[in-house]
């Protein structure tokens, strides 16, 4: 309905008329209920401050402001449309008629045309209510966006609904008149390629969740809240011990990982050696996980890019060139996604799903990968139809979030939505998995750090792949273990499970082993390094290289890490 209108001529016409009215400035729009709760007040008191602080913009922006009046509140509209015509009157006394258009509407709603002209006007769209439910015209103007070359900028209250949502919005406390001026002039400086990258992380959201699409979906999570509340009426507290949620273990059950790793030692120890073995997780280790985003509250990805920078690259080359050792990578990631990375690596064995499938180590770079999945009794594509819609359904309540599927687990990740809004969503998805799967062997792991729960077989983890290949031979002279996750805490139990179990056996184990940590933390490996910059300087020592970019080397590197296979 909306993109229909869109195309009108008249819309156009009008959005070009509010233009040449305001010709040479940048207009920052606002539409706002005549209420005390709105917030319109603090905005045009941010808007003075803008223009105090920053005169540079006093001949450059202009704020049209539409005030409606829905008559359901009488005193309270009363109140604040005297605050709103003195605070008018006052900015444009002090710095001109033309910085602000103010306009009184008698309705609870403006008429579908003029909003949309005003926002194709509008490079700015500005709605800090102190206390709002869902409102959808900052959803409509990022939408009437969608195909311009400048996309709108959006500011919102951290108070609002709205602001759970739009994941590409700058967020303001709207009662901090100084952060909320700043804002709009970062709004108004922000780069094109910001703008942009802010529209993309909300506009497939928007353009996928329909009014009918919407009103299904509160009707079907009513109807979810009902039908829980009757079988809590009914339900035996001595019913089930459920499943079992996957956290790290707490501090009086492991010890702090205080002793930061010599890595002379280890190279000192890898040149001694004569059979070696790796393992070494992928996202987080080799692959660095970014901070909350500079343009966005969480990136994509959350990775600094699908794989890792060159010089790692070239390190595992070098590593898996040598006859000596056996190098595996070991990822919760899909068998696709790890494959794309770095299967075209020669000799490098790859896991994935948290070590559900596992790929020996390949010589001929010409043929395909084969994966042998393990059998861990459980039916998972039952465990899929019971998880799937539950975790579809959350993925339609936040922005940013998706499923993710490996052949041995099916996962929710929330890295990339509103972090409050993510958290709240995954304790209630915790609670509704573990009540609907208590029939099947299988656990949850919640990794909050990135932001995905899992639902895995109960047998499933990354120590699998650490006692296949440690037992499948004579074991090693030299063991170096890598991880920075939860997940990768079965890895360093299962590396001192094997060698504790060789040595009832009197079988030879190996000289050195290092078990490492990313992140100083409580944990069960003996060592620790600060990040994954470490880690690539660790491989890159190992192999003989030197570390010379330090911390500047080059994380993003999607073309550059696979140009070395191709020449």
């Amino acid at each position: 309905m909306v993109e229909k209108a869109l195309h009108s001529k008249s819309i156009h016409e009008e959005a070009r008329a509010l233009k040449n009215a305001h010709l040479g400035r940048s207009i920052i729009c606002g539409v706002d209920i005549a209420q005390g709760l709105s917030g319109v007040s603090l905005k045009l008191l941010a808007f003075e401050k803008l223009l105090a602080d920053y005169p540079n913009w006093r001949e450059k922006v202009a704020m049209v402001q539409i005030c409606l009046i829905p008559s359901t509140r009488k005193n309270d509209e009363a109140d604040t449309l005297a605050h709103v015509r003195y605070l008018v009157k006052r900015i444009q006394k002090a710095f001109g008629p033309e910085v602000i258009q103010y306009e009184e509407f008698i309705g609870s709603a403006l008429p579908k045309d003029r909003r949309l002209a005003l926002w194709l006007a509008s490079e700015v769209f500005m709605c800090v209510p102190i206390r709002e439910g869902l409102n959808l015209l900052p959803l409509e103007c990022v939408f009437s966006h969608k195909g311009a070359m400048s996309p709108v900028v959006t500011i919102t209250s951290e108070f609002s609904a709205v602001c759970s949502i739009l994941n590409g919005a700058l967020r303001v406390n709207p009662f901090d008149i100084q952060a909320s001026s700043t804002s709009i002039d970062t709004a108004l400086t922000m780069s094109m390629e910001e703008k942009i990258s802010r529209r993309e992380r909300d506009i497939k959201f928007i353009s996928s969740s329909s009014s009918g699409l919407w009103t299904r979906r509160v009707l079907r999570d009513l109807a979810d809240v009902t039908m829980s509340a009757a079988n809590e009426n009914i339900k035996d507290s001595t019913n089930g011990a459920g499943l079992k949620m996957d956290t790290l273990p707490s501090v009086s059950d492991l010890r702090m990982s205080s002793v930061p790793l010599d890595v002379m030692a280890v190279i000192s120890a890898y040149k001694a050696a004569k059979k070696r073995v790796f393992f070494i997780d992928f996202n987080g280790t080799i692959v660095m996980k970014e901070p909350t985003g500079k343009y966005l509250k969480r990136d994509i990805l959350g990775t600094g890019g699908s794989r890792p920078p060159v010089e790692t690259i070239k390190a595992l080359v070098g590593l898996c060139g040598d006859d000596r050792n056996t190098v595996y990578v070991v990822s919760g990631d899909t068998e696709q996604n790890i494959e794309n990375a770095i299967g075209h690596i020669e000799g490098l064995g790859l896991a994935s799903g948290n070590g559900g499938s596992l790929s020996c180590p390949t010589y001929d770079n010409m043929a395909e990968r084969k994966w042998d999945t393990s059998n861990l009794g459980v039916d998972f594509d039952a465990v899929k139809r019971v998880a799937l819609p539950i975790l579809s359904k959350y993925t339609a309540r936040a922005n940013g979030s998706f499923v993710k599927l490996t052949s041995s687990s099916v996962g929710w990740s929330y890295y990339a939505c509103d972090p409050e809004w993510g958290n709240l969503l995954a304790t209630s998805l915790i609670e509704e998995l573990e009540d609907e799967l208590q029939g099947f062997d299988v656990r949850l792991v919640t990794l909050k750090g990135v932001g995905v729960i899992e639902v895995v077989p109960r047998k499933l983890n990354k120590g699998l792949v650490v006692k296949e290949v440690l037992r499948s031979n004579d074991l090693p002279d030299f063991v170096l273990c890598i991880g920075d996750d939860v997940s990768d805490e079965k890895m360093f139990t299962s590396v001192f499970s094997v060698i504790a179990q060789s040595c009832t056996e009197g079988v030879a184990i190996p000289d050195h082993v290092f078990t490492v940590t990313v992140g100083k933390k409580v944990s069960n490996a003996s060592y620790y390094v600060e990040d994954a910059s470490d880690v690539a300087d660790l491989l890159i020592r190992i192999d003989g290289g030197q570390y010379s970019t330090g911390r500047a080397m080059s994380w993003d590197n999607d073309e550059g890490g696979q140009a070395m296979f191709e020449s």
